[in-house]
């Protein structure tokens, strides 16, 4: 759908956007002289001006242990943050007397040693990856990448300003947007990298025009993200990776996917569960992961609330085996799903219209980007509850009445679990712990502090008066869209292009894996680089199959890759008909896409059954032919393969998610796979 309101398309072959990208950091590094990029920004913002010693880290000031730099005004290295100076981006350079300091704390004194900025370095690191490299490896013709790239410094309009709230920002109208399956799995370090470099080099990162963050779940709060900008080592901004240094890095395993020991990109926050590495969880429960650690135990009970991981899971015939061997497990239910056909109890949960939530808007959240107001909205309900079914708050409150948390559960509720404080210095709205409070009492002490925090004190609003009112807002200023001002306002930088943390967290990481044992996740500590090597992905792919299912690679000729619909959202409406309806104006949604002519040479026709196979399962469904997809790619929408809920069980229209492979070799060094796979075709005259 977003694809579809270009201006042009380009086939690129799938899983190589990175060499494309990297072809294009040639173009602007190489073709392009330095003046032409924003070297205000590069010197001012970024890590490029930094040195870069001989093992890696930056070269370091003895006294101070701070980053240094080349200044153009005194000859001389100096600390990164000394006033009035002019940081060198390019070139080598003689320091005397500096240090370098390793991963766990290698101590290296460098004496006259030759040092070259983190901006040479950057054009080093690309300085093989032409586009003419790229053409063999993306199908995309040479020509293309380089007008692309020089389209994109064109209209960069560097050096053009624009002022927002009475502040002159920097104008660069341009942005590099990468969709699914490409900034996930591997090779997303290197796209992901590769991208905001080039917004850095024309200056178009957080400011008017150019590319924004999203919500920060995992380094703050995510209605806030200026509270994110916060100084932390190294003139950057903090992040609250998990510890892997000797004395602080966690070595029991408080969760089965391990993020704590694993992954710790994604820190410890009350979102880190959620991205931390799922399928190691799955994968270990099954006993086909993490070698030298023992197989977890099952949870004792599992609840389940508005998921359906049998369906939006990789192997999903194997997850409900898995499932079928857990000894309890409670499911909140609007209807019968594929997840929830395991559950030894099913609680009717109180739907949207039947309760009631103070919910967060405007302001920064990436829902809601670009508000000039921030603040509140009740939804509440219109009908009471039909049947059995409860407001969540109370079944929240009763289950933790009855396994004895009463007390922690409202202290939660009291620091903020509810979206914010009931109690801060400026007011007190707190909860009694000890007491069992109904959804109306906890919602009446949220909404009086919502309306508290959001006015400084100055008006105190209760339940009733947002059941009246619906919402309250303040004005929201449009300079806090950008993180750019408030970075320069606090001396900071992008820890681009040079992340030299990445390195050095990844380094300690392989320490203490290596001190307890662990070597299976060598592959994925190598993805820990300061400079992202670019990997050949299918031929990687290719090996992986090979290796691990007894398979031959050119068998499956096939991307089979996934779309979202927006009509089915996250697949939770599909049992709904009226939205069957609707998504039915919408070309796709009933089968499987695949190229015209590519279906034409395999004597298949539109409507006609296919079958669509894996290394690890089957599919069939009905072909959908189109010419706006390349020849080596089938797609199928996401949200479908129903095999119980009512009404979509009987669409008949497959799902990839099954046909997935779900193998520790397909994890990245961060844990994460993409929902897609390496297939076969064929026509067939009867389906499953």
């Amino acid at each position: 759908m977003t694809g579809a309101k270009a201006t042009e398309w380009v086939p690129i072959k799938t899983k190589t956007d990175g060499a494309v990208l990297y072809a294009m950091l040639y173009v602007l590094l190489h073709e392009r002289s330095a003046e032409e990029l924003d070297i205000t920004f590069l010197k001012n913002t970024t890590s490029s001006p930094y040195l870069v010693a001989p093992n890696g880290y930056y070269l370091r000031d003895p006294k101070t242990r701070k980053p240094l730099v080349w200044d153009l005004r005194t000859n001389a290295p100096v600390p990164f943050d000394t006033s009035n100076l002019d940081p060198a981006i390019e070139g080598s350079y003689v320091v005397r007397n500096a240090i370098e300091i390793g991963a766990d704390e290698e101590l290296w004194s460098h004496t006259n040693v030759t040092v070259t900025t983190a901006h040479e370095k950057l054009k080093e690191h690309v300085l093989q990856h032409t586009p003419e490299w790229a053409t063999t490896i993306s199908d995309v013709p040479a020509e293309t990448i380089r007008r692309i790239a020089n389209e994109f410094l064109d209209a960069a309009c560097i050096g053009e300003t624009f002022e927002v709230e009475g502040r002159l920002l920097p104008f660069r109208p341009v942005t590099v947007v990468l969709g699914k399956s490409i900034n996930n799995g591997w090779g997303a370090y290197e796209c992901v990298w590769a991208r905001t470099v080039m917004q850095v080099l024309v200056g178009a990162l957080e400011v008017p025009g150019g590319m924004l963050g999203s919500t920060t779940i995992l380094s703050g709060p995510d209605w806030d993200r200026m509270a994110n900008v916060v100084p932390g080592e190294d003139g950057f901004m903090h992040f609250p990776f998990n510890p892997t240094d000797k004395e602080n890095w966690l070595r029991e395993h408080e969760t089965r996917h391990a993020h704590r020991q694993l992954t710790p990109m994604v820190g410890d926050s009350m979102f880190a569960g959620l991205f931390g590495s799922t399928s190691i969880a799955w994968l270990r429960l099954q006993g086909r992961a993490a070698e030298s650690w023992e197989k977890p135990k099952p949870p004792d009970v599992w609840f389940v609330y508005k998921c359906n991981p049998s369906i939006s899971f990789s192997e999903t015939s194997r997850l409900g085996e898995t499932m079928a061997e857990f000894p309890f497990m409670v499911s909140f239910a609007y209807t019968e799903d594929e997840t929830n056909h395991f559950a030894d109890l099913m609680l009717p949960e109180a739907i949207d219209l039947e309760s009631t939530q103070l919910i967060r808007v405007g302001g920064q959240h990436y829902f809601e980007q670009q508000w000039e107001a921030e603040g509140w909205v009740l939804r509440q309900k219109v009908v009471e509850p039909q049947g059995e079914a409860r407001d969540f708050s109370w079944i929240c409150t009763e289950l933790a009445r009855r396994i004895g948390m009463l007390d922690a559960y409202n202290d939660m509720i009291n620091l903020g679990a509810c979206g914010v404080p009931l109690k801060t210095d400026s007011y007190d709205y707190s909860l009694d712990s000890s007491t069992v409070h109904e959804p109306d009492v906890i919602w009446d002490a949220v909404c009086k502090a919502a309306s508290a925090d959001l006015t400084d004190g100055k008006e105190v609003n209760d339940l009733k008066w947002f059941q009246e009112k619906g919402y309250k807002v303040r004005p929201f200023s449009s300079i806090n869209w950008y993180l750019y001002p408030k970075l320069i306002d606090q001396g900071l930088r992008f820890e681009l292009p040079y992340q030299e943390r990445i390195l050095r967290v990844g380094r300690q990481l392989a320490n203490r894996l290596h001190e307890s044992g662990v070597d299976w996740w060598d592959t994925q500590l190598e993805e820990y680089e300061a400079l992202p090597t670019w990997k050949d992905l299918n031929e990687l792919w290719d090996g992986i199959i090979e290796k691990n299912f007894d398979v031959t690679a050119s068998d499956f000729p096939f991307w089979l890759l996934s779309a979202r619909s927006m009509q089915y959202a996250w697949g939770g409406n599909t049992s709904l008909q009226f939205i069957h309806e609707v998504a039915s104006n919408v070309a796709g949604h009933d089968g499987i896409l695949i190229n015209a002519d590519k279906a034409a040479s395999l004597g298949i026709g539109e409507g006609d059954w296919m079958e669509v196979s894996s290394p690890v399962g089957t599919a069939h469904g009905q072909a959908r032919l189109r010419q706006g997809i390349r020849e080596d790619v089938i797609v199928m929408i996401g949200q479908f393969g129903h095999w119980k809920m009512p009404f979509a069980k009987d669409l008949k229209v497959p799902n990839l998610n099954d046909l997935v492979p779900m193998h520790p070799d397909f994890l990245d060094g961060h844990g994460s796979s993409i929902d897609a796979t390496k297939a076969a075709v064929k026509k067939v005259e009867t389906h499953s």
